[in-house]
């Protein structure tokens, strides 16, 4: 992912915030004939002192369903920035761009099929995902109907060994347009655009990103 410095956030606890906003991501991987192949699946993260796992799986057909290097991309709130929201738009003739936050995260697949993994995960994904959706259900890995369902799906763990985070705030443009961007953005009516908003002001110079 091309990267200027200006865009570049050291900070892990930003990954720990995307991924806890949108934990649908994209995984991609080279198939057999050396072409990318992306699959979009959600995930569990967890991020401790032993480092970065990312667990999630795959339909067993699934032909990504193997072993080997892999890239997860992240995805963060994004939003078009439109050049008449710049005070300093004439003079330096200003042209549209796109304001997001993204994360790049290269490492290893793992994956397994044993039932007992399986419905250990799938359980984990059905209490995330069922708290998120103000709902109870949950998955037993004991109920025979259930269990059975286990062998349509292949697990897959992912350990990061390097990350890269962009996030493209205006860092790079005078105060007053970081502030005009910001302020235009905060009374769209997306929740992205809200949320890039938010980003840009917790990210002005000299002012620490809240974790």
């Amino acid at each position: 992912m091309y990267t200027p410095r200006a865009f570049a956030e050291p900070d892990l606890a930003a990954l720990d915030r995307l991924l806890k906003a949108d934990p649908f991501a994209t995984l991609v991987t080279t198939a057999a004939d050396g072409l990318p192949f992306a699959s979009h699946l959600p995930v569990l993260y967890r991020r401790d002192a032993a480092g970065i796992l990312v667990e999630g799986h795959w339909a067993r057909p699934n032909p990504q369903a193997a072993p080997g290097p892999a890239l997860l991309i992240v995805h963060g709130p994004h939003a078009y920035v439109s050049p008449n929201w710049y005070p300093d738009k004439e003079p330096a003739a200003r042209v549209p761009t796109w304001n997001y936050a993204a994360a790049h995260l290269y490492g290893t697949l793992e994956s397994y099929a044993d039932d007992a993994a399986l419905g250990d995960l799938v359980l984990r994904l059905s209490e995330r995902f069922e708290a998120r959706a103000g709902s109870d259900w949950r998955f037993d890995p004991a109920e025979p109907r259930f269990a059975a369902q286990l062998r349509g799906i292949t697990g897959f763990r992912f350990r990061p060994d390097r990350i890269e985070l962009k996030f493209k705030l205006h860092q790079n443009h005078p105060p007053a347009n970081r502030e005009a961007v910001a302020g235009a953005l905060a009374t769209a009516g997306t929740d992205d655009a809200r949320a890039v908003a938010a980003l840009m002001r917790e990210r002005q110079p000299g002012k620490a990103p809240r974790p």
